[in-house]
């Protein structure tokens, strides 16, 4: 399905005015992705939908709530500057429902699946998959990777990681992962054509080729959330390294142990 010129010129000066507004990269990929989708299965140039359409629209689609949530805070977002620059008069946005958070639990990728991953995958694959299980990072923070961002200090190496928002972290290193980011070429860890290095995407269906199911790459940033905070149970130590606004966003990636749970309840009992 190709997307009609309408649309494409709209899609366009929408993203330049986000750029023009400091939003990030990894935002306008996504809002990008989200309005091409849009445009590709609606049978209207963009000034012409009706809130009707983007309601068909988003019933036809099985998505799930957080895609949901994001779909219909791009589709606001755009229409609005639309409204605002005098494009359109009305937001046909605002007819979509509002989409209730999901409260998710946590999931994290078993260690058996974790390491049959590694096994089975050549060296960029295993760099990916250790990176989020070692270190905890997202998709969109492995794609990004580059030399420039390893850092030295008295115990040893840490990376800079630029997380969602342009919002910046150093996340230290395990010696052996160090060790491989430090031996790649100068440059990106993972080169590619989106910007110089691999799409956020593309890095995540590497990732999901290798892992049976649905276990995906987020679930080894679970395992990793899960791991590190039987360490010194500090949901705040854990909340830094994974790069979360709040605790209440990294309790939900923690997956409580069973045996945690049998033990305070039969204290209680006691």
């Amino acid at each position: 399905m190709t997307i009609s010129a309408a649309w494409r010129a709209a899609i366009d000066e929408y993203l330049a005015q986000q750029t023009a507004a400091g939003a990030p990269s990894t935002t306008r990929y996504t809002r990008c992705q989200h309005l091409e989708h849009l445009a590709r299965r609606i049978p209207a140039d963009p000034w012409q939908v009706s809130g009707a359409q983007l309601v068909e629209y988003a019933a036809a689609q099985t998505w799930a709530v957080e895609t949901r949530r994001g779909r219909r805070s791009t589709f606001l977002s755009f229409w609005r500057w639309a409204v605002a620059t005098d494009r359109t008069v009305e937001n046909p946005a605002l007819m979509l429902p509002k989409v209730k958070a999901k409260i998710g639990r946590a999931r994290p990728a078993p260690e058996a699946v974790y390491r049959q991953a590694v096994a089975s995958g050549d060296v960029r694959a295993r760099l990916i998959l250790r990176l989020a299980a070692e270190v905890g990072l997202r998709r969109t923070e492995i794609a990004s990777i580059h030399s420039s961002d390893l850092v030295e200090d008295l115990v040893g190496w840490s990376l800079v990681v630029h997380g969602k928002g342009d919002r910046e972290r150093v996340v230290p290193l395990p010696d052996g992962l160090a060790r491989v980011l430090r031996n790649l070429p100068p440059g990106y860890a993972f080169p590619g054509n989106f910007g110089g290095h691999l799409s956020p995407r593309w890095v995540g269906k590497i990732a999901a080729q290798l892992m049976p199911g649905d276990f995906t790459l987020h679930t080894l940033r679970h395992r990793f959330a899960t791991l590190a905070y039987q360490v010194d149970r500090d949901v705040f130590v854990v909340q830094e390294l994974l790069g979360h606004a709040s605790p209440a966003t990294t309790r939900r990636y923690v997956q409580t142990q069973s045996e945690n749970l049998r033990r305070t309840v039969v204290a209680v009992a006691d």
